[in-house]
């Protein structure tokens, strides 16, 4: 057995080496594989190259969106600066710096609180991120979110950035579980003519998350059918001519707001009218996941409790007794210690047999 030992070790040495790798696999997580690693350098949207030396201590979101990300990856703790207006108002402020007056960035304000690193959302204007640069703030700024898989994309470097890589991992997670859902609720169903209206005939047409966003949740976007690119105004006759089966908002409107002729469309006289958390839906950031669940919840109402039945009865028959994923061990590195053992096991069978 002796002669076997270096043997047995190396093998020992090179199983030990790939255990942490099978075990950030077996997460089942999303594709996200960066690693929180300090010095860290990237360049973001402006092309603009950004170092950090360390993990930043000191954090400000210039927008909504940064900040939401920013709770929900759980670095809250360290952001000193945040926008204080009503597309804020499910976030706790507390003793955090508002750098808005309402909707306007004041850039004094973040200067003041000079932070080791500033989240800027692609709708942050250049002038100040330039103004906060000059004053020797490092800045990172975003590029456009189009897409659900762009805000997953921005979750992911916000956790680089803030040295928060599994708390975006497990948010991006979240997401993907959610989403799951939705889509098996949606094998089957047919996508009814949808109608976002926005204020003062803007809609959200295609390449924008909102689109994006409703097409996800089952529904066809008038916008879309429309012609309409981005963010536009569409004719109040165009939306009765196409007449969608159901008319959404965001709900920081009291009511609709729709031209009174829509209210000739199938949508309104039969009440398909639904009111989406205007936080949740009007942001990049994980959130969209809540408005996109209520849509569904409420457009295909008994696809979508079916599905999560099935899911939820797939989940429990395929957790074993401990309470673990399918063909885990509740001991952690299981896997690793009987591959050692059948390992010593044939080392000693060799030896024996010698």
């Amino acid at each position: 057995m002796r002669r076997y030992l270096p043997v047995f070790l190396a093998v020992l040495l090179a199983v030990s080496a790939f255990a942490p790798v099978g075990a950030a696999q077996s997460n089942g997580g999303s594709d996200s594989t960066v690693a929180c690693e300090f010095p860290l350098e990237v360049t973001d949207a402006t092309g603009e190259p950004i170092a950090l030396d360390e993990r930043p201590e000191s954090v400000v979101a210039l927008q909504p969106s940064d900040a939401q990300t920013m709770f929900e990856i759980g670095a809250e703790d360290r952001l000193v600066g945040m926008p204080d207006n009503p597309a804020t108002s499910d976030l706790e402020l507390g003793n955090r710096t508002a750098v808005t007056d309402n909707y306007q960035l004041v850039p004094e304000r973040v200067i003041d609180l000079d932070p080791d690193l500033v989240l800027a959302a692609n709708a942050t204007e250049k002038e100040s991120i330039e103004q906060l640069r000059n004053a020797g703030l490092t800045v990172y700024h975003f590029e456009t979110a189009e897409s659900i898989d762009d805000v997953r994309a921005n979750v992911v470097t916000t956790g680089e950035l803030t040295g928060e890589c599994d708390g975006a991992r497990a948010t991006v997670d979240w997401m993907d579980r959610q989403l799951a859902v939705v889509d098996r609720a949606l094998e089957n169903v047919d996508r009814p003519l949808a109608y976002y209206a926005m204020g003062d005939g803007y809609t959200a047409g295609s390449g924008t998350f909102i689109h994006e966003a409703m097409t996800t949740a089952g529904v066809e976007n008038v916008a879309d059918r429309a012609g309409i690119q981005g963010y536009g105004q569409i004719n109040p006759e165009t939306v009765v001519d196409e007449n969608p089966d159901w008319i959404i908002y965001p709900d920081d409107r009291s009511e609709p707001p729709i031209h009174q002729s829509v209210e000739a469309t199938t949508a309104f006289q039969n009440d398909n009218v639904l009111a989406v958390n205007a936080n949740q839906m009007s942001q990049p950031a994980p959130q969209i996941v809540y408005a996109i669940v209520d849509i569904v919840e409420t457009v295909h109402s008994d696809a979508y409790e079916q599905a999560s039945d099935d899911l939820d009865g797939t989940n429990e028959s395929d957790t074993d007794a401990t309470g673990g994923e399918p063909n885990e061990s509740p001991i952690p590195g299981f896997g690793v210690v009987a591959t050692l053992v059948a390992l010593l096991a044939a080392v000693g069978f060799v030896s024996r047999r010698r």
